[in-house]
């Protein structure tokens, strides 16, 4: 029945710089723009396959959370230089004033935060490989490799 997450949707202050934010710096392609009830629809990755919708909202701003599918190489070797050139904070889910990438061993999953212009919490993840080990909460990548097979 269902085989994956199609599309979502979100709230932001300002479409057009939104959709520069999401276009020009994110990388995801453009699929429609209805300056009428003011909304965008995005590809995300290969078009057609999933879709991130952004919605005016000058009130009552709500802000969610969503996650990027990304190679298990960038986020833990290139996204915090690729934040940090387009003027963007890496964190972790600790929150800890750290921006290395962090495994939720449940999954498990490597991870790694940032915010988008309105706030929404946006994350890169990768899946890796190994089995599911919730007794480990959240650690580090160096840690889950020593532990993973434990």
């Amino acid at each position: 029945m269902i085989q994956g997450l199609y599309e979502t949707h979100i709230q932001v202050s300002n479409l057009e710089e939104s959709v520069r934010f999401y276009t020009k710096i994110l990388g995801l392609t453009l699929a429609h723009y209805d300056e009428t009830r003011p909304i965008a629809f995005l590809w995300i990755g290969e078009q057609k396959k999933a879709m991130l919708g952004l919605w005016e909202q000058k009130d009552n701003l709500q802000k969610r959370h969503f996650a990027f599918s990304c190679s298990k190489d960038f986020v833990l070797n290139q996204a915090n230089t690729f934040l940090e050139q387009n003027g963007l904070k890496a964190y972790n889910f600790l929150k800890r004033g750290s921006s290395e990438p962090m495994v939720f061993a449940w999954m498990p999953a490597l991870a790694l935060y940032f915010d988008d212009l309105d706030g929404n919490q946006l994350e890169f993840i990768h899946i890796l490989d190994g089995k599911s080990q919730p007794e480990l909460g959240v650690v580090t990548y160096e840690d889950w490799l020593q532990k993973k097979n434990l």
